[in-house]
């Protein structure tokens, strides 16, 4: 829809520069572009607003195509104006810079879906996630942290290393105190998995059984 709306103003434009129409009744052209921009940018915020706080990249590009719309009556407003000031030909000339606007919009949202659709995840979430799992009392080490969307939430799959003496008591703990901590530190985030493994050369040890699979296990951070 996005795309859609930069093709009809640039159509539109261009029909405007090589056929120019008189534009009547120009204030109340203005004061509608300026009604209609007002109205859609509401809209438009609103969404992308409460699509950011629940995690709805389609909430988000739907509140990019609102503003699209506002763009469009905005450029009403800059052609209506040029008009009054004696310039018809400003009415098709804005509308140009609008569609080019309005392909910028279409190319954030562009982004955002796609990398959402490939399963990409803000790399900062990833850091912060593992900052968090360093920061666990008892984890040495952070073997790795995969984190992925489903829907609108987000699922966590991370391996730390403990101490090799601890017992199974202990050890089941920490991988409780770092799950929980994930909950609470990493944005929309719904579900984790925390795999614990033995630090230090044991747990290298144990690792090699699943080496022929191509599975790795590679220490992380201290």
């Amino acid at each position: 829809m996005i795309a859609l709306s930069a093709m009809l103003a640039g159509w539109e434009s261009i029909r405007r520069l090589a056929d120019p129409q008189q534009v009547a009744h120009a204030w109340v052209v203005a004061a509608a572009g300026l009604v209609g921009f007002a109205g859609n940018e509401l809209v438009a915020s609103y969404r992308i607003r409460v699509g950011r706080q629940i995690g709805s990249a389609a909430l988000v590009a739907d509140g990019l195509h609102a503003r699209t719309d506002g763009f469009t009556s905005l450029a009403v407003v800059g052609g209506a104006l040029g008009v009054l000031a004696g310039f018809p030909l400003a009415d098709p000339i804005v509308g140009l810079l609008i569609t080019v606007a309005i392909l910028f919009v279409l190319k954030g949202a562009a982004v955002d879906i796609y990398r959402r659709l490939m399963d990409a995840v803000d790399p900062d979430l990833v850091a912060l996630a593992e900052d968090t799992l360093v920061a666990t009392a008892g984890v040495t080490a952070v073997e790795g942290v995969r984190l992925r969307w489903v829907g609108h939430r987000l699922r966590a799959e991370a391996g730390v290393c403990v101490d090799p003496v601890m017992n199974v008591v202990g050890a089941h703990a920490v991988a409780v105190d770092a799950h929980h901590r994930l909950l609470h530190g990493v944005p929309k985030l719904a579900e984790a998995t925390v795999h614990v493994s033995p630090g230090g050369p044991e747990g290298a040890e144990q690792h090699q059984t699943l080496a022929h699979h191509g599975l790795r296990h590679d220490q992380g951070r201290p």
